[in-house]
């Protein structure tokens, strides 16, 4: 702004900012709209917030222009479309359009209150929401006791104290503003980073998706960076050409696997290098900020993925700012301040009540259903129907499980060596002395350091 544009274009801005961060800054390109004059142009997958702002929303699919109008119009274009790109639509319009009825489509959380005290006047609310299940309590398979971290001796430190204990097939979601240490924390469980204080306990192979997607891309193309992750692996050409083609398709990747990583976008950077993981068949998984760059459409077949590493026992960690996310899917939320966590519980009792670490569901259900947390509760409560959930194609051979270990060859006595290498040296210098190259005697003089005589 300091250059007077006449035109702001932002790509996905918030992408990477905690719930408070992105309000404030989305509130700051509002005012610098308004009070300025400025154009603004945006592209966002997170719209809660964005579309209020919003003189006119275009959608792009493929490379086409699908929808053109003002917010209302084209949430309403879309769900009579029957179009995916619904599933990105703000809470209050998508559960407007799981519910019967004439009402007004909302677009704000306002509105959404407004919708729903209407519609509850004359329709009966099921209060009660879908019990949760309780978090795993099994097998501890990452413990953290009293990790204390700074970055150098000078520096205040960035990890204060942290406990926590992960179980196995626990899906838990650490969230918390930028800079409060969630990202250095998950560094130290991964082992790559040490506490000069405290305990990391991990059992069980893991697996790092980093914020960053192009730390893991060393190859030239997507085919190539994923074939290298198997190189380790005992598996035969056809076995590694399966298992790719399979990750290829879990994560949507068939039409870019000859495209070079860097030219990929943002989301697609994402899903190939959440393939690149899964390859690795983790126990242990870190996902840091998985979600960022993903379409509404593909955040649900992420989802899927997810549930079927946790029915396999995978254990899984989440930083991640994306708080609907969190609370349709974490089995355990827990809270990030200041190098540590200050409180944590189910994703019903994390969210509920909140005022800013919540959903825009609570929000707006609040007055009317105070448990309400998930999109699906408040449609549930309204007697709507949910939409259904994709399914992940079908595996003749299950590819990210763990590998069987292959029988390791059997190891030889050491008499066996030591005999064996005395025959190999014999044979050696019998061969040279045969071929007219060496003299007997000058081998031995070069094996034991000492000269003999005729031999």
């Amino acid at each position: 702004m300091a250059m007077q544009p006449s035109v702001l274009i932002l790509d996905e801005p918030t992408s990477q900012l905690d719930p408070i961060a992105a309000s404030d800054f989305l509130a700051t390109v509002g005012r610098i709209n308004r009070e300025l004059g400025t154009t603004v142009l945006m592209t966002e997958h997170r719209l809660e917030e964005v579309f209020p702002l919003s003189d006119r929303v275009l959608v792009l699919d493929e490379g086409k222009l699908l929808c053109d109008g003002s917010p209302r119009e084209v949430g309403e274009q879309l769900r009579r479309a029957g179009h995916g790109m619904f599933l990105a639509m703000p809470t209050p319009m998508r559960i407007w359009a799981a519910v019967p009825g004439d009402l007004k489509c909302p677009v704000t959380v306002r509105d959404g209150r407004g919708w729903l005290k209407t519609y509850a006047e004359d329709h009966s609310l099921n209060g009660e929401t879908a019990r949760e299940p309780a978090p795993p309590d099994g097998e501890a398979v990452l413990t953290l006791e009293n990790l204390w971290f700074k970055y150098e001796k000078d520096l205040p430190d960035v990890v204060r104290g942290l406990s926590m204990t992960v179980h196995r097939g626990e899906f838990l979601a650490l969230l918390g503003g930028n800079g409060t240490g969630k990202t250095t924390s998950l560094s130290l469980m991964a082992g790559l980073r040490k506490p000069y204080r405290g305990t990391v306990a991990a059992a069980g192979k893991i697996g790092v998706l980093p914020q960053n997607p192009q730390a893991l891309f060393v190859k030239k193309t997507v085919r190539e960076d994923l074939n290298e992750i198997l190189k380790k692996n005992r598996l035969s050409r056809e076995e590694r050409k399966h298992k790719i083609a399979y990750a290829a398709r879990l994560c949507r990747l068939e039409e870019l696997l000859e495209r070079h990583p860097y030219d990929l976008s943002g989301g697609e950077q994402q899903r190939a290098a959440l393939a690149k993981v899964l390859l690795l068949n983790p126990e242990i998984l870190l996902l840091d900020e998985p979600t960022k760059g993903l379409d509404a459409e593909f955040k649900q077949v992420f989802a899927e993925i997810l549930e079927a590493l946790l029915r396999r026992g995978v254990s899984i960690v989440m930083v991640s700012h994306d708080v609907e996310f969190c609370a349709e899917h974490a089995q355990r939320c827990a809270l990030f301040f200041d190098g540590s966590i200050i409180t944590q519980g189910t994703p019903r009792a994390f969210f509920s009540g909140n005022s800013f670490y919540t959903t825009s569901a609570n929000r707006m259900a609040r007055g009317l259903l105070p448990s309400a947390v998930t999109t699906e509760d408040v449609i549930r409560a309204c007697g709507g129907k949910v939409p259904s959930r994709p399914s992940l194609p079908p595996e003749e051979d299950p590819p990210f499980r763990a590998e069987e270990e292959k029988t390791s060859p059997q190891k030889l006595p050491l008499w066996r060596k030591v005999a064996a290498a005395a025959a190999g040296t014999v044979a050696g210098v019998t061969f040279l002395k045969s071929v007219g190259l060496i003299r007997m005697r000058g081998v031995l003089a070069d094996v034991f350091g000492t000269q003999y005589g005729a031999y």
